[in-house]
This record gives C-alpha cells, structure tokens and sequence, in this order.
C-alpha cells in the first residue's frame, strides 16, 4: 500500500488523573495524534503488511509501551487511523441527501460522491487491509462495516423511504434497495482495483457513466406499477 495518509483525528477528551492534572495513561489527545500521524507516515512510506509496531514507535517518537497503551495492535492502530476519514467522509456524503431537490439529481451526486471516495487508492487500500484480518479479528470487520458501507445504506433508505411515502417509488424493502444502488455504482470500477488489476483511480466520465447507468436501473425498477 503506497498512498496511505496521515490522519488527523479531532482531539477527544481526556480523563485526567490525581498526578498534577496530567492525562490518564492511554487518554492523552495530543500523544494519540503523535501516535497517528506517525503510523500514518510509516505505513505509506513502508506499506502496511511490511511495517512493526518498532517502526510506528519510532517514526512517532514514543516508546513501545506507550504504543500499545493507546493501541493493542496494528490492526486496531490502521482502524483508528480510517476512522476519522470515514466519518468525515460520510458525514459530507450524506449531507447530499436533500429532500428538496430532485430525486435523480440528488442520486447522482450523492453517487458520484460515493464512488469517488470508494476508488480513491487509500480507500481501496483500507477494504484489502480490512479484508485480510477480517477472518481472524472479526471484531475489526464488523466496525468497519457497521460504520462505513451499513451507516451509508441505512441513510440511503432512509430517503427513499421518504419518496415511497411521497408515492414517487414503489419499494418493498428500501434499505436492500439502497444496497443495491451501491452495488450498481460500483460495477467494473471497484473490484479490479481491489485486486490490483487496475491502479489507477476512474475519470469523471466513469464515474458519472456508472452513477447514471444505476440510476436508471432503478427508477425504471421501482417506479409505481402505473407508470411502468
């Protein structure tokens, strides 16, 4: 993995113990971004497969025991440093999910959004990481499913919820359908990238093809039986 980046995650806050004031162990804000950003740097420089917790201690500048009083594991430190850029990321994303606009415009840009973020190399990176550990850690599996693809779909049918109700759409279950939807945007682009037969990130044209062909599939799906 080359294009991993540096997080920045948003300071949490700490417990402080009986010493001065002073942070509890593993509490610390400032000494967990220390931590992140130097693990961000070893991992796109190194690759993550190839790097230690030696590695990360050291490009940090911490000890190995400080190390693994904020993180067990090098799995659980990658996971942290996803987190903030996930949350960032969907929070934009479903901010596109305006009622008062129309339903096809709101669908392409919030799917172009989506496909975007889904091929950008680091992203792409992160599902092969996360795929790896995921048979032996499945707790590392579950979180990022539950927070990520699961939180994006539950919104996803959500709104269209609101476009049955409005009887604009005929839909039995809306969250599968917005799975579906999700599953259609990525056709051809996602998953040769996931296994390395492409390395490049889509153009826009792609993108927008992709968005605009699931769209279209999906309308004429679940459009009311009268106006099929």
């Amino acid at each position: 993995m080359t294009d991993m980046e540096a997080a920045h995650l948003t300071p949490e806050p700490a417990r402080e113990d009986r010493r001065g004031g002073r942070p509890a162990a593993g509490t610390d804000p400032q000494k967990r971004r220390q931590i992140l950003e130097g693990a961000g740097r070893i991992f796109s420089t190194a690759g993550f497969d190839a790097s230690s917790m030696s590695d990360v201690a050291r490009e940090a500048r911490v000890s190995k025991a400080t190390l693994y009083v904020y993180f067990q594991d090098k799995e659980h430190l990658f996971t942290a440093i996803c987190a903030e850029r996930r949350d960032r990321n969907i929070s934009e994303i479903l901010s596109l999910l305006d009622t008062g606009k129309p339903f096809e415009t709101v669908l392409t840009e919030f799917g172009v959004e989506v496909l975007t973020i889904m091929s950008e190399p680091f992203v792409v990176a992160a599902h092969r990481i996360v795929i790896g550990v995921a048979e032996r850690m499945p707790e590392v599996g579950t979180e990022f499913f539950e927070r990520g693809p699961k939180r994006v779909a539950t919104a996803l049918g959500k709104y269209l919820d609101l476009h049955v109700a409005a009887g604009r759409l005929e839909i039995a279950d809306t969250y599968f359908a917005a799975t579906q939807f999700l599953e259609l945007i990525q056709a051809s682009i996602i998953r040769p990238r996931l296994y390395g037969a492409i390395t490049e990130p889509p153009t826009r044209a792609e993108i927008e093809k992709n968005v605009a062909s699931a769209i279209a599939i999906m309308t004429a799906g679940y459009r009311p039986r009268g106006q099929r």
